[in-house]
């Protein structure tokens, strides 16, 4: 059955909610082309493609016609909302509309098409065009890609930069984050970000508002759209940076499934997708039920070691830099690991300075090469290297059920209740336990006796403490979801509207997990001693018999028993509970008219509830003013708020086929918002679009856009976690610090200020082509954000004695005498501002090559400017940072971009997929010098190297038409099999020193992935 692609001039605007009605066949003479008339609407269709992303027939063999009247307000709007689809679906599947040469009765067999939701706006009307720029990923585009997971391939959009996914998360074990699928539109912060799924909200995964796509019942999305502007006026609080919107298909009939099976080129992260969904019509086609199952599973790819581009490369400080020699503060450079080995290195300096300890306790000289501090570059750099150890992706499984029935009560009334389940469980092996600087003392009875006379007093050892295993951490999160609503149609003085009403509670569940050293525990086992019947037990023991401690060796590899393992390790784990409850109704219509045409107007109401409580491992529980394990250190967090809004959306015509202007559109929106814990707070939407000839459209778009403080930042119990700082205090020295953070009940909501500016071209001396350019400009104010640990102690260091109440010294002295740092206390506020600008880039092309279609496409995004400035430190411009540092999530190329070029002919469908992202810094506040180098300063300092390339990959897919419904294919990613970058890693050392940035490069290598799906 052919698709047909709308040849039209693009308006680039999402549809939301449009009851499109009996299409009947117009028997028009032409090949392979139809053409519409109704009423001023008039297009053509050429057929193209065999399935449809964005429109679907309900019944097969459908004839199309003209569209009854009591529609023809709502068909004007598809016609004008339509071209946006010829923008975004040239090089792929597009909206299908099927026909049959062979009917001659055009009145006959009429059928329905589905509503179509929209994101972009709340308002259905004639000719509407959007302001905003909306992207969308049809249902045919997923197929053709025939991702492993559907937020991988939506994170490929230009406009996703820095998002949160299990390959980049794998180090935020105290944040919670390991497993998430998250999305991050402009490099804004994901909670910056509103996902809906269906245009409704769904619970937060995590305590900090991040949407986990993971749970999502992925074989039913058949679109999903992503507009890239902010329209908090229209969808609520966290649209600053956009909406992702995943819609469903919800008139499924039918069965289909797919399995799928992919492995990386090197054999590993095996990976395997099986779904199945069906749906049928019961109750004379007035009733419609619907389920859908889903499991996945990748097996992660253990070690970053395993790969063969993995060269250790780290930045340490220059340990010949003085502040007029002209060289650079810091070093970037390959081979590089740590003053310490698995097995114990003593850095006391003396004698034994450099006596490591191998399997079975045998000492031996370390070649030590540069140290640096706790860096070491070349010598046995790969020996005394634990970085190697992190897996490089997590092994993931998820799992899902969904299910839909809706009933028509009535001819313009529709009641509907759905339900869905996600389990999503994660697991990856990240550090090793860093024990630096630790004191042992003379008579520890594990030193060998091959030493031991040259011991005459402590001394110090670095540990990674092999003994001790790897590090795990591993996630369960478990959501479930019910929705019950009604919705429907009515006539009122003479005019049609649209009305629907929903109530929705989400319950999301997750557990994190670490298995890591407790700390009291790891301290009293490594001081081993001698009891008077020569038997080797803790120190502790001999003033407390029954404390359990059991004696931990920490000179070499093997030499530990599973007893003394058991006894330094514990679980550090928390559990949340998060609830979202949401009420929400809606009212569409056209009142009156104007000289133009109707005027569109849509209002409504939302409350919503939102709380979350958690339980803690019982040593976190006993504990609370104080760390108990090496990392995690997690609190319970207690504590909900509520909010009401009730907005107001208007699209009033201002002109229509005059000398000046062929349409001329004004957008105007506002939401009232009351927050029980900040207050009232009003968004805003003014948008214009202007189309002076049929073949170009110019939009603007001006609104003003909230985020509110997330349940982390308002109740957030004081969190520990373990950071590595360098004390200015104490010349710079690199150490652990527990940074304590807690929540803020006196946050406001963020404030951004938005301008969009495009225009849209399609000439129609090319049909075929489209083209769109967009420029944006976000203001964000009182944003809120912390002052880091290392700003905190840099500040106090510098003379800002505001700052120097969040720091507690204590310990033994540092190198000036200096009491050591101990911890650093950190809360959210209002006070700082981003700023980004940029400029989105789109174009398509499709026609007939071959007997078959060829479709080109490009999409674009130049990143201007992401601005962040605390007030405080120099601010800080992420543009151009493609490397993975102290803020990994602030990567951000100048250019990120996806081409493709497709052909399709039946039975088979090639693409073939460039994406890629420019060359960049490590770090953009950093200045670049080998010799006569400026004055290293806190806020920018010196480096040698500070580039990274950037990387263009190819992916490919041919699908195959076996017979009837049934398809086989295989995709390929990343075909030239390109390597990552090397990331150096620094400087100081972090309990997870990732030398590679997941976040942008391909990490896997080739992958390899092939399936079958069919449709009956």
């Amino acid at each position: 059955m052919p698709a047909v692609s709308f040849n039209w001039r693009p308006k680039s605007l999402h549809l939301s909610s449009l009851p499109l009605k009996k299409l009947a066949k117009l028997n028009e003479p032409y090949h392979n082309r139809i053409e519409y008339r109704q009423e001023g609407l008039d297009f053509d269709c050429i057929e193209h493609a065999p399935q449809s992303p964005l429109l679907s027939s309900r019944k097969r063999g459908a004839k199309v016609g003209k569209l009854n009247n009591k529609h023809t307000a709502n068909a004007r709007f598809f016609r004008a909302s339509a071209s946006i689809i010829a923008i975004i679906c040239a090089g792929s599947a597009c909206p299908s509309l099927a026909q049959n040469n062979n009917i001659q009765n055009p009145a006959e067999d009429v059928t329905e098409i589905s509503d179509i939701i929209v994101t972009g706006t709340r308002v259905i009307r004639d000719g509407y065009k959007a302001p905003t720029p909306t992207t969308v990923i049809g249902e045919a585009e997923i197929a053709a890609k025939a991702p492993a997971n559907l937020a991988d391939y939506v994170n490929q959009l230009p406009s996703l930069a820095a998002t949160s996914t299990p390959k980049a998360n794998v180090a935020f074990i105290s944040a919670g984050y390991v497993g998430i699928n998250a999305l991050n539109l402009r490099s804004l912060g994901e909670n910056r970000t509103l996902v809906l799924l269906d245009g409704q909200r769904v619970a937060p995964s995590t305590l900090d508002g991040l949407i986990d796509v993971n749970q999502f019942p992925q074989a039913l999305v058949k679109r999903v759209d992503v507009v890239t502007g902010g329209v908090s006026a229209s969808w609520g609080s966290d649209a600053v940076s956009g909406v992702v919107n995943f819609v469903l298909d919800k008139e499924f009939t039918g069965l289909k499934g797919e399995v799928q099976g992919g492995v990386t080129t090197y054999g590993d992260d095996r990976q395997y997708k099986v779904s199945l969904a069906a749906g049928t019509k019961f109750a004379d086609d007035r009733g419609h039920i619907m389920i859908s199952g889903e499991i996945a599973h990748n097996d992660g790819i253990t070690g970053i070691g395993s790969r063969k581009w993995y060269d250790g490369s780290k930045i340490f400080n220059n340990p010949t830099y003085t502040a007029t020699n002209g060289q650079p503060r810091l070093i970037s450079s390959p081979a590089v690991g740590y003053l310490s080995t698995f097995g114990g290195v003593i850095t006391t300096p003396g004698a034994l300075y450099g006596t490591y300890f191998g399997p079975g306790g045998t000492p031996a000289r370390l070649n030590l090469g540069l140290v640096s501090g706790v860096n070491m570059q070349g010598g046995d750099w790969q020996y005394a290297d634990f970085t190697k150890n992190g897996d490089l992706t997590p092994k993931l499984s998820r799992q899902n059920i969904f299910g839909r029935v809706s009933f028509d009560v009535a001819d313009n009334v529709q009641l509907f209740a759905q339900g869905s389940y996600a389990r999503a469980t994660s697991r990856n092996a990240i550090l090793n336990y860093l024990g630096f600087g630790i004191t042992v003392q003379r008579d520890n009875a594990f030193i060998p006796a091959s030493i031991a006379s040259q011991i005459t007093g402590p001394f110090t050892i670095n540990t990674f403490a092999g003994d001790l295993g790897v590090v795990t951490a591993h996630t369960k999160r478990t959501s479930w979801r019910s929705v019950v609503g009604a919705k429907g149609d009515f006539a009122l003085a003479g005019t049609d509207w649209d009305w629907d009403t929903y109530w929705q509670r989400g319950i999301a569940r997750s557990y994190v997990g670490a298995d890591v050293p407790i700390n009291q525990n790891a301290t009293n086992a490594f001081d081993a001693v001698r009891a008077p019947n020569g038997v080797i037990v803790c120190r502790s023991t001999l003033t407390n018999p029954t404390n359990g401690c059991v004696p931990f060796n920490l000179f070499g590899t093997g030499v530990n028993n599973p007893a003394a393992v058991d006894y330094v390790l514990g679980t550090a784990f928390r559990r949340d509970r998060l609830k979202e409850d949401v009420f929400a109704a809606t009212l569409r219509g056209n009142p009156f008219s104007t000289w133009a045409g109707p005027v569109s107007v849509a209002a409504g109401v939302e409350h919503r509830r939102e709380g979350v409580s958690g339980s803690v491992d019982p040593l976190d529980a006993t504990l609370p003013a104080r760390p108990a394990y090496f990392v995690g250190n997690y609190r319970p967090t207690f504590g909900s708020y509520h909010v009401t809004e009730g907005f107001l959306e208007v699209v009033v015509p201002l002109a229509k086929d005059a000398p000046f202007a062929k349409n001329l559109d004004l957008n105007g929106a506002i939401r009232a918002t009351d927050y029980s814990t900040s207050g009232y707070v009003t968004t805003w939407k003014l948008g214009v679009t202007y189309s002076p000839i049929e073949d170009i459209t110019f939009r603007v778009a001006r609104s003003r856009d909230i985020r509110a403080p997330n349940l982390a930042e308002l109740f957030t119990t004081s969190l520990t976690a373990t950071q590595v700082l360098n004390d200015p205090a104490n010349g710079n020295t690199s150490y652990n610090v527990f940074q304590v953070s807690r929540g803020n009940l006196a946050l406001r909501p963020e404030v951004a200020n938005s301008l969009n500016l495009g225009v849209v071209v399609q000439p129609q001396f090319l049909p075929g082509f489209a083209a769109s350019v967009d420029y944006y400009d976000i203001n964000i104010d009182d944003a809120i954000s912390t002052v880091g640990a290392q700003i905190a102690v840099n500040q106090c260091a510098g003379g800002n004695t505001v700052f120097c109440n969040q720091i507690t010294r204590g310990g033994p002295l540092g190198s000036s005498g200096v009491p050591m740092l101990t911890s650093v206390a950190v809360s959210p506020i209002n006070f700082a501002k981003q700023h980004a600008k940029g400029v989105d880039l789109e174009a398509s092309y499709r026609a007939p090559v071959f007997g078959g279609n060829l479709g080109l496409r490009f999409v674009g995004t130049r990143y201007i400017k992401n601005l962040f400035d605390n007030g405080i430190s120099a601010p800080v411009d992420t543009v151009g940072t493609n490397g993975y540092n102290t803020v990994a999530k602030n990567s951000l190329p100048k250019w990120r971009y996806v081409a493709s070029i497709s052909w399709d002919r039946d039975p088979i469908a090639l693409s073939l997929t460039g994406r890629g992202f420019s060359a960049g810094k490590q770090n953009t506040t950093y200045i670049e010098c080998t010799t006569g180098c400026p004055a290293s300063t806190a806020d920018n300092q010196t480096m040698n190297d500070n580039s990274l390339p950037g990387a263009f990959y190819l992916d490919g897919n041919i699908t195959v038409k076996l017979s009837g419904q049934i398809q086989t294919y295989l995709s390929v990613d990343n075909i030239l099999n390109k390597d990552p970058a090397s990331v150096a890693y620094g400087p100081g050392l972090s309990v997870v020193p990732i030398n590679v940035n997941p976040v942008l490069y391909d990490v896997q290598g080739r992958v390899f992935r092939a399936g079958v799906r069919f449709k009956l």
